[in-house]
């Protein structure tokens, strides 16, 4: 995905909106991808059936923690490492949504600057 540089004009809203659809698209397949490595890697691993997989992988990936204990040592294996990659996953998938509206209204603060710099409009 690109952006306009700091001398274009703002982009016009259909293309803001097609950015922002792009991006919860991305940080959807990101989530996908990882809630589905959560699911198998519970069901798998920590002996989990696959509704409970479900649960624990989604708990986790959401920062609120496990809700079945985990008894195999292959599981706790998984779940500590899937506990770490959760927390980067899900602070990359904001980030990934955030950035067609951050860079938006810090584009548009970078205009108002440009035309306040022109000798023109000081008068």
């Amino acid at each position: 995905m690109t952006f306009e540089p700091r001398h274009h004009p703002l982009a016009p809203a259909p293309v803001f909106r097609r950015r922002v659809l792009s991006s919860v698209g991305l940080a959807g397949v990101v989530l996908g991808g990882s809630l589905a490595v959560g699911i198998a890697g519970y069901h798998w691993w920590g002996g989990l059936d696959w509704l409970d997989a479900l649960v624990n992988a989604s708990m986790i990936l959401g920062g609120m923690g496990p809700v079945d204990p985990i008894t195999r040592p292959a599981g706790k294996w998984f779940a500590s490492a899937y506990a770490l990659y959760s927390g980067v996953a899900l602070l990359t998938s904001v980030g990934i949504i955030f950035t067609p509206g951050l860079h938006r209204l810090l584009h548009a603060f970078h205009i108002g600057e440009e035309e306040d710099q022109r000798p023109e409009s000081r008068r």
